[in-house]
């Protein structure tokens, strides 16, 4: 196998791996820690990468087992606000309305994705959101692939509930 080149995997994987974070419920200011934690513990073992799967599938693992550290650590909690200096940079940030929209949409995810019990979250951020298939995950969870099938179906299920009942009292508030 070819020597992987790590400024390349972390580029092609950097978004995946800040998106898993940051929906497995890592607080903003957190981020960047836990996700340099994680390319850390790629960079230490690409050596080793076998291609036994592929290599997002390596990461996924990689990243939950960094997630599950951090998120079993007493005092990871947000200490305060982020700081506002954001505003004194140029930003290609998306115009008012469009980021309202994003806003909403990601926290609407993350609300109904706090419905679902660890497991299921992982299954259905892996799969629905991140597009690998039923075995990569299931590899990348370090379960089988049909215990992973059940979780996803719970987690879709839970999906399904919550967002109706959201639905519903739309409907029922603009009446």
């Amino acid at each position: 196998m070819a020597r992987l080149d790590f400024t390349q995997v972390y580029a092609e994987h950097f978004e995946f791996v800040w998106r898993f974070a940051a929906h497995r419920g890592v607080p903003e200011g957190a981020l960047d820690d836990v996700v340099q934690e994680t390319f850390l513990v790629v960079h230490r073992q690409l050596h080793g990468f076998l291609g036994r799967s592929t290599l997002r599938t390596w990461i996924a693992g990689i990243t939950r087992n960094v997630l599950r550290t951090y998120l079993r650590k007493r005092g990871n909690q947000a200490v305060g606000d982020p700081l506002d200096d954001a505003a004194e940079v140029p930003s290609l940030e998306p115009m008012p309305l469009e980021a309202l929209e994003q806003k909403s949409a990601s926290e609407l995810l993350d609300f109904i994705l706090g419905k679902m019990t660890d497991t299921q979250r992982e299954a259905f951020i892996l799969c629905e959101v991140e597009g690998l298939s039923a075995a990569e995950t299931a590899d990348a969870l370090g379960i089988n692939e049909n215990t992973m099938r059940t979780r996803l179906h719970d987690a879709r299920k839970v999906f399904n509930t919550v967002a109706a009942r959201l639905r519903a009292q739309q409907a029922w508030s603009l009446r």
